[in-house]
């Protein structure tokens, strides 16, 4: 499978008009603060608050009047849940989402608020991809992976084709474009986008600390998967391996992956509230956080693109990320 320029643009044309242009902000503070013009791509104020819903309604737009009847099924931490619920109630599909029991609770109320019908799972000892087969067998509902579908890496690809125009509108270079790593779908699609329409652009994906199946995968060779023994603050970032279809294109396109700790990735979400004014989730603001911590090279560089990706946090993990508790 090869994810083009061309899927991307269609994409585009498909969620045009329901997917919100989210701004390319730019703070002269945080500008100050690197040495480096910083743009930052707010996905926070997307639908959904987070980049998933243009995937999700890339894909089920194309679902045929009989697919459509039968309901789709998917599995998600709660951003992808979110988008895909919505995406099914702007075109009259059901909806089951399967989350982990501890997904935040403001992910899984918004999931139930879109009208998506929510089954749990433990993310420990079951496996969600067995559970939603399972249950689209059971009802004949269609599958809606969180990102190795061809579809969903196309709409994410759309975060890109913003990116570039609205860089290029501000007069900036893009020397580097860093965005979040979980399954793969976001920097797939983002770093075809970029790199089909600012080849010299460096493209970096961030992981949690202990979650790094990626740079790992990318070190070997070949999608490396392990079986976690712990928990990441960044409960979006939490696959296991890269995505069998999102792992090549990210071997060709990515030139770096880089590792935050929890502690990096709360400095930044204090950093993004008091001095960029803005609610990112710690998956969301992985991107800033390898930058404020000199994880990412920016020596010589001009410019560098954040993608924060989502701001879908829990009100009491975020008051207490605030005030210094966590």
């Amino acid at each position: 499978m090869s994810l083009t320029l061309a899927d991307i643009e269609a994409a585009a044309d498909r969620i045009r008009g329901l997917a919100i242009e989210t701004p390319l902000i730019e703070s002269p503070a945080l500008n100050e603060k690197m040495g480096l013009r910083v743009l930052l791509k707010a996905e926070t104020l997307q639908r959904v608050g987070a980049f998933k819903f243009r995937g999700a309604y890339n894909r089920l737009v194309q679902l045929d009047a009989d697919e459509r009847a039968r309901g789709v099924v998917a599995f998600s931490s709660g951003n992808h849940a979110q988008g895909v619920a919505l995406a099914a109630r702007l075109l009259g599909i059901p909806a089951l989402i399967v989350m982990p029991k501890d997904a935040p609770a403001v992910k899984v109320a918004a999931t139930r608020v879109y009208g998506a019908e929510v089954r749990f799972y433990d993310r420990l000892t079951d496996s969600r991809e067995a559970i939603a087969a399972e249950i689209a067998e059971e009802r004949g509902a269609v599958v809606v992976p969180a990102f190795d579908d061809p579809h969903i890496m196309a709409g994410q690809g759309t975060v890109g084709l913003e990116l570039v125009a609205q860089a290029r509108a501000a007069g900036a270079t893009l020397d580097v474009v860093a965005a979040p790593i979980s399954g793969g779908g976001l920097l797939a699609g983002l770093a075809t986008a970029v790199k089909a329409l600012s080849s010299h652009t460096a493209m970096v994906g961030v992981e949690p600390e202990g979650f790094d199946d990626t740079l790992k995968s990318l070190q070997a060779g070949a999608r490396q998967t392990f079986k976690p023994t712990g928990r990441s603050l960044c409960d979006s970032l939490e696959s296991p391996a890269p995505g069998v279809l999102t792992f090549p294109v990210m071997q060709q396109t990515v030139a770096d992956v880089a590792l935050v700790s929890d502690r990096e990735i709360t400095e930044a979400m204090r950093y993004a509230f008091s001095t960029l004014k803005l609610v990112v989730e710690p998956g969301g603001v992985a991107a800033l956080a390898a930058l404020l911590a000199g994880k990412i090279d920016v020596a010589g560089k001009t410019s560098i693109a954040l993608v924060l990706s989502g701001g879908n946090v829990d009100p009491e993990q975020f008051a207490q990320v605030i005030r210094g508790e966590i």
